[in-house]
């Protein structure tokens, strides 16, 4: 007998205990938790520098990854997933769920000055609900360290793109507050994945979530344990190996047990690199931008979630995503309440990880520094009002004339013009740095701690 049905002859399922159970961990308690009653585990990958261009599934030309691909065919492979366009801003809104005016991590600077007292993150609002949290990899360009934010085990690494210990600033890393060092011809990303088993394979019995956030594919680019030694381009070698990390990871979920009560969702924190964007084309065609920038190359992101049993294979979603709404999904999904203080942008998910409808967003925001636009599937309206027909994207964002005719784009420009109203992005924690979005030399570095020092941060109503 179903569950359901058990409740309904025992004379218990009234309309407030029905409502009560389909929403408690989700928008269905029976299809997201299993019999045993244990909570999901989720496992969030979190790779630096990817754009889809260097995704097989999504159609890239000159990059196979065959695990991620596994993933995309076995689950949902979403077709509209943004972030902002660096990593720092990127993790921030991942972390907290809110947009980067709220935040005022606007800039890889400006993140840094991020507090645990003012902004609340996905671990702590987990582990309200008995989750027990792992932070693995980079931890940039946030300060301190994972636990000062929440999480119960973290494994931090300096900077971005670290591998070997040859590389400057490479030689150690930071486990649990104590100092490790990384002896020679130990490769980092597979010392980051010894603990990441060691961590699921401690907590199997409790449910757990991973923030795994890789060093690949970001630069510096440099050998892999299985590069060959006449390769002269080292960089598909490293999208090879951070796919082959991934299906490391499902193999030891498979072997503990876990895979069937385990949430995984891949994501990329922002486009790829300047340096390598020419190659990650799809159909012989270039995306328009790339990491830093506010065209689709720079925040339009893989984003992959598999769970089997739950999570429908073989479908491709096309609903818009951005990457505040990260926590409000895993949340939801656990059973946790959100910040109460706290404005949360992010916008739950869960019902579309369970193949159903859901109410999708109309439109996704970007920010980066003092840019910003509101985008839904066909048009983008920027901060200096310029509007854009997304038709061809991601290889083209076609400018529309303000004195167009045309009653799509002019009733477009309205709706998004009352979206970024809504949201009111100038009245929020406006941007300090040089206006790129990326580090400032050490004159402006100054100037902007200082000018945060004596900063009182808005507070949300």
């Amino acid at each position: 007998m179903e569950r359901r049905d058990f409740l309904k002859t025992a004379g218990m399922f009234t309309l407030g205990s029905m409502f009560a159970a389909d929403t408690l961990f989700g928008k269905n308690i029976f299809q997201n938790i299993p019999a045993d009653g244990k909570k999901p585990n989720i496992i969030f990958i979190l790779a630096d520098d990817l754009g889809i261009g260097e995704v097989s599934c999504y159609g890239a030309d000159n990059y196979k990854t065959p695990h991620i691909d596994k993933l995309a065919k076995e689950g949902i492979r979403f077709t509209h997933g943004y972030t902002p366009s660096l990593c720092g801003p990127s993790r921030t809104t991942i972390l907290t769920g809110r947009y980067l005016f709220r935040t005022g991590g606007t800039n890889q600077d400006a993140v840094g000055q991020i507090k645990p007292s003012a902004e609340t993150l996905i671990p702590t609002v987990l582990k309200s609900a008995g989750y027990v949290t792992a932070a693995i990899g980079k931890w940039s360009q946030l300060p301190l360290t994972p636990s000062d934010f929440g999480f119960d085990y973290y494994l931090k690494f300096s900077g971005s793109g670290k591998y070997w210990n040859t590389q400057v600033n490479n030689q150690n890393y930071l486990l649990n507050g104590k100092s490790t060092i990384l002896h020679d011809n130990e490769y980092l990303p597979d010392v980051m994945h010894d603990h990441v088993v060691e961590f699921i394979t401690k907590h199997r019995e409790d449910p757990f979530f991973l923030y795994y956030s890789m060093s690949h594919i970001h630069a510096e680019v440099l050998r892999t344990p299985d590069s060959k030694p006449d390769t002269k381009d080292f960089y598909p070698d490293n999208v090879a190996y951070m796919d082959k990390l991934v299906g490391k990871l499902v193999d030891e979920l498979e072997r503990l047990k876990l895979r069937q009560n385990t949430l995984v969702v891949f994501f990329g924190d922002n486009g790829t690199a300047n340096g390598h964007a020419d190659s990650a084309t799809i159909g012989g065609k270039r995306l328009a931008g790339q990491k830093g920038t506010m065209l689709e190359g720079g925040s339009l992101e893989p984003l992959i979630v598999n769970w089997p049993g739950v999570v429908p294979a073989g479908k491709i979603n096309d609903d818009m995503i951005d990457s505040s709404d990260f926590l409000p999904t895993f949340a939801e999904l656990a059973g946790a309440k959100l910040p109460k203080d706290k404005v949360i942008d992010g916008k739950s998910f869960l019902p579309q990880i369970n193949g159903k409808k859901g109410q999708p967003r109309d439109w996704v925001y970007i920010q980066l520094a003092g840019m910003w636009y509101v985008r839904d599937k066909s048009w983008k309206l920027n901060q200096e009002g310029a509007l854009f027909d997304m038709r061809n994207a991601p290889f083209e964002e076609i400018l529309v004339s303000e004195k167009t005719t045309d009653m799509q784009a002019i009733e477009a420009r309205k709706r998004l013009q009352a979206a970024l109203a809504q949201l009111n992005p100038a009245g929020g924690i406006l941007d300090e740095g040089d206006g790129s979005g990326r580090h400032a030399n050490k004159a402006e570095k100054d100037k902007l701690k200082k000018s945060n020092t004596n900063k009182v941060l808005e507070k949300d109503e």
